[in-house]
């Protein structure tokens, strides 16, 4: 845990003032300073201890063969029955492997598979069945296109049939708490990891969760799991962070996250948003129905650019796609 939090205040576009630091495609010449206790305040970037500037600038490797020069889309596929989106459209084989075609096509540059439901309230799945979903699913999709592959599961085994499979990262929304092993199949195989931020268990993640300080609990909590996964042998290189919105969080939990991305870029990984037709965005957007949530969603997933995000996991393929066009080039990056 640390003492003072730096959370950069990021901008885009030109001109950009001399002495400016970048990130990704935006930059900024101040950050905020946050201290547990205190009122936040603004201060000169170049004021900043050195180690920290040098994480949140620092050029991020490529994962899973992709650079991080732009922002990504990851597309999500549920091959479960009850997700709180999608679920039981694709746990037909040959459906869900046309539907991640379907997304690679559309504009994803990486298809995240998932076989067991964390929504709220679920339980969870045996391994051999989250297996049974997944593996056959990811061989179809990797004979069929060259689109990097993400497994999103909590457990080593399935994650260890999924590389098997062809599947390039592991994303575990446990950042390795639930199943420990999973560590060392990353760094077995090689694989990068994404570490999510989620209190408890998806069945009880829900009920009444408190923080003393939801931004900066989330961060310590990513720090000390990035720490986890280095000390057993992932670098951090091959690291992906998501403080995990909507996974025991409250709707003021969630736009607080939200307003304090760029903090994460301070940990010195590529940061991942994951909010597609979340409760939220209903709940904001006057959309009780999931289906209902693409604008909302779309909405949401321009800001994390604006924040510098580098994944952006999402349902919507096509809108985000083109949302995200025109975000980069009135931004002067495209």
């Amino acid at each position: 845990m640390t003492d003072i939090y730096y959370q950069p205040v990021l901008q885009t576009g030109s001109p950009r003032p001399a002495g400016a630091f970048a990130i990704g495609w935006c930059w900024f010449d101040r950050v905020i300073e946050h201290k547990r206790g205190a009122d936040p305040v603004y201060v000169n970037a170049a004021s900043i201890p050195a180690d920290v500037l040098q994480r949140l600038t620092a050029l991020r490797a490529p994962i899973a063969g992709l650079s991080m020069d732009a922002p990504r889309i990851m597309g999500i596929l549920n091959v479960t029955p009850d997700s709180f989106s999608d679920g039981g459209k694709f746990t037909n084989p040959d459906v869900a492997v046309g539907h991640a075609l379907a997304m690679a096509a559309d504009g994803a540059d990486i298809l995240d598979i998932g076989g067991e439901s964390t929504r709220p309230g679920a339980a969870t799945v045996e391994v051999d069945a989250e297996v049974a979903r997944t593996a056959p699913v990811i061989a179809a999709i990797r004979a069929a296109t060259h689109c990097p592959i993400s497994i999103d599961t909590r457990k080593a085994r399935v994650a260890q049939a999924a590389m098997d499979a062809g599947a390039d990262l592991i994303n575990d929304v446990a950042a390795m708490t639930f199943d420990p092993a999973i560590a060392q199949v990353a760094a077995s195989t090689g694989a990068p990891v994404c570490l999510m931020h989620a209190k408890g268990d998806p069945a009880t993640m829900q009920d009444d969760p408190a923080y003393d300080n939801v931004l900066l609990d989330v961060y310590d909590f990513l720090v000390a799991r990035v720490e986890a996964a280095e000390a057993a042998g992932i670098p951090r290189h091959l690291i992906v962070v998501d403080p995990g919105i909507g996974f025991g969080k409250t709707l003021d939990h969630n736009l607080t996250l939200l307003r304090g991305l760029p903090l994460f870029h301070a940990i010195g990984c590529p940061v991942l948003l994951g909010a597609s037709r979340k409760r939220f965005i209903g709940t904001l957007g006057d959309a009780p129905d999931a289906g209902d949530r693409m604008p909302g969603s779309v909405a949401v997933a321009l800001h994390g650019v604006a924040s510098g995000v580098q994944f952006l996991r999402v349902h919507d393929i096509r809108e985000t796609r083109q949302a995200l066009r025109l975000q980069m080039v009135v931004m002067g990056r495209l």
